[in-house]
């Protein structure tokens, strides 16, 4: 059985229309069959998994800016995961790396986020590496749709200034949630993302089918953290 936290996001969503029968969690918002749970909290998390003893969890829970929910979040799902002998899929991000040293970026460069984000997640990196050593770190980028998301959204809004110089590899929802179930038999750091390095702005005007108003990058984001996608690419052909 397939366990998913953050049932109700945008990733988690398209994860249970591909797999129907999977068991999903949920924090604020309920889904229809899932199961109410606060990843913060240990013993919460424990009783969860130990109760419904999944075989795969891949957890894509988090909250920006909420160190709570995506450092200790993560420390409980990998804890309980690896004490209900599931084997876990932990999603990560490009924010990892600081767009500075040599993108696009392969699982063997070295992570220095520049970003608070990016520093929970690495964070959240370290901890599945260290409780759950089996698990499968997936590093992906922005997420599109269909259907419409959070970048689509964002490109229609009037009063959003993009960074021309922001470089990301954005891809399709479906196509990140399709590998995760292909990948739960994976180890290690796998980066996800599209084949395409695009602008916050390039990507922008592509979603909106018009011009935005954008500018270069300010001090303390990062900028070209494009991925290279070319290890687990092999992975779903082979």
């Amino acid at each position: 059985m397939l366990l998913i936290t953050g049932g109700a996001g945008f990733l988690g969503s398209e994860l249970r229309r591909q797999v129907p029968d999977a068991l999903a969690t949920w924090h604020r918002t309920r889904i229809d069959g899932g199961v109410q749970l606060d990843i913060r909290d240990e013993e919460a998390t424990m009783r969860c998994f130990l109760k419904h003893g999944p075989d795969v969890v891949i957890h894509t829970a988090y909250l920006m800016g909420d160190r709570e929910t995506i450092v200790r979040g993560t420390h409980n799902v990998a804890l309980a995961a690896h004490r209900a002998g599931a084997r876990l899929v932990h999603l990560s991000s490009d924010l990892v790396f600081d767009g500075e040293h040599g993108a696009p970026y392969t699982e063997d460069d070295e992570p220095r986020p520049v970003m608070q984000y990016g520093q929970h997640k690495l964070e959240a990196e370290q901890l599945v590496q260290r409780l759950h050593p089996e698990a499968l770190i997936v590093r992906t980028s922005l997420l599109l749709g269909p259907p419409d998301g959070p970048q689509e959204a964002l490109a229609r809004r009037d009063d959003v200034v993009f960074h021309s110089d922001e470089i990301r590899t954005p891809i399709p929802v479906r196509e990140v949630a399709a590998a995760l179930v292909r990948l739960t038999g994976e180890s290690g750091i796998l980066h996800v993302a599209g084949g395409e390095a695009l602008s916050r702005a390039d990507l922008a005007e592509r979603l909106r089918g018009g011009p935005v108003e954008s500018r270069p990058t300010p001090p303390g984001r990062a900028r070209n953290v494009s991925l290279d996608s070319s290890r687990a690419r092999a992975l779903l052909l082979g």
